[in-house]
């Protein structure tokens, strides 16, 4: 039994070094940065040691705002995106012909480069002095003018960029989310149709709890992307998302180290640590949920 012990440690050396590498030390050397205060990183020298980078982050506008759009983006986005793929991959599974056909269609986006999906969906909600856009024409047929959604009000901009990261993230959770309601098995669904049971109680009764680590599992990444969202938001208004006030946590950060008011890399680094934080603690809030209504 020891020499197997030795055995599987040894098997598990070559990721416990990546791992080790490439996650632990970044994490561990990005958290003793974010308490060196005035840190050089061209000369590798700093004044002193303590919170002001975190007092300053969140203190600074620039963040908070960062912070409101990313929040918001995860309330929105993950539930709506998360019940759309549930809603589309029933009604995939019930269709028997061209099947295979839809599910390619539906999982299309997934494959597309998210910049010039971002292009797209710039050029379907952007004014021009040639043209209202796509949305505002369908918006006229109802009666109701013009909204300039990439440079306009805040809603009109956190519209789209909602929308933008739903029609991103869904295909992939389709195809979770299909693969999962196609290993259900099919014995439960027969007893309760002898039971004359509703279509309705099936679900969720039958359906949901059995594909419910599946939607879980979507859940937890889904907050996880959303959080670390910022090539979606770039895509739609620029490399400058702190003048379009449409910046996120992580392009908060890349500011800090490489944007226009970059070289502050201990601002960065406190930045990336309460991101790591804040998704830590809603992934742990997420795990002590599921082991109510998770069923494996």
């Amino acid at each position: 039994m020891e020499q197997n012990n030795k055995k599987g440690w040894l098997y598990l050396l070559p990721a416990m070094a990546f791992l080790g590498a490439f996650l632990v030390y970044p994490l561990v050397d990005v958290f003793i940065y974010s308490f060196e205060e005035g840190y050089n990183f061209a000369s590798q020298t700093y004044f002193g040691i303590g919170g002001y980078n975190y007092a300053y982050v969140l203190h600074d506008p620039y963040f908070l705002q960062a912070l409101k759009n990313t929040f918001l983006l995860v309330i929105i986005t993950v539930p709506l995106s998360t019940g759309l793929a549930l809603l589309i991959s029933v009604g995939l599974s019930s269709i028997e012909k061209l099947r295979e056909l839809y599910q390619t269609v539906y999982f299309l986006p997934y494959v597309t480069n998210t910049l010039a999906v971002g292009l797209v969906f710039m050029i379907l909600f952007q004014q021009t002095p040639y043209s209202d856009g796509l949305a505002n024409l369908v918006l006229g047929l109802f009666g109701l003018g013009p909204v300039d959604f990439i440079s306009g009000p805040y809603w009109a901009k956190m519209l789209v960029l909602c929308v933008y990261t739903v029609w991103v993230v869904m295909p992939f959770k389709i195809l979770i989310l299909t693969g999962a309601l196609a290993s259900v098995d099919q014995t439960y669904y027969n007893a309760a149709r002898v039971d004359g049971t509703s279509k309705g109680r099936i679900f969720w009764k039958i359906t949901l709890p059995m594909i419910s680590p599946s939607v879980f599992y979507l859940v937890i990444t889904g907050f996880i992307g959303a959080f670390k969202a910022y090539s979606d938001a770039v895509a739609l208004f620029g490399v400058d998302l702190n003048a379009a006030g449409m910046n996120t946590i992580v392009g908060y950060i890349y500011d800090m180290l490489y944007g226009n008011s970059g070289g502050y890399p201990s601002y960065a680094s406190a930045g990336a640590i309460v991101l790591f934080a804040i998704v830590l603690t809603i992934t742990c809030v997420n795990l002590l949920v599921s082991k109510k209504h998770v069923h494996y």
